[in-house]
């Protein structure tokens, strides 16, 4: 069994994990790690775009390359700004 420990949120963060947890009928414990485990790291997505990037080399004949992937963060930037100033 891994130990506990404690961590310092904001009164509105622990109140939003509180109502998470309730209406899961969870635990605040579990809520947060639920939410850790469920969020990638840098190195889980590197891993992810690497497998990606191979399935569609293997599958498709198509080779992703840096400029695409400027690109496609340059198109991904744009709608977040269009998004936020919805």
């Amino acid at each position: 069994m891994a130990e506990d420990t404690s961590i310092k949120v904001s009164r509105q963060t622990r109140e939003r994990l509180a109502l998470l947890a309730a209406e899961r009928g969870s635990t605040l414990k579990d809520v947060v790690e639920e939410l850790a485990a469920a969020a990638p790291t840098a190195a889980d997505l590197a891993k992810r775009e690497l497998r990606a990037r191979a399935v569609l080399a293997e599958r498709f004949g198509v080779e992703v390359t840096e400029a695409d992937l400027t690109a496609s963060a340059r198109l991904r930037e744009a709608i977040a700004r269009r998004d936020s100033a919805a």
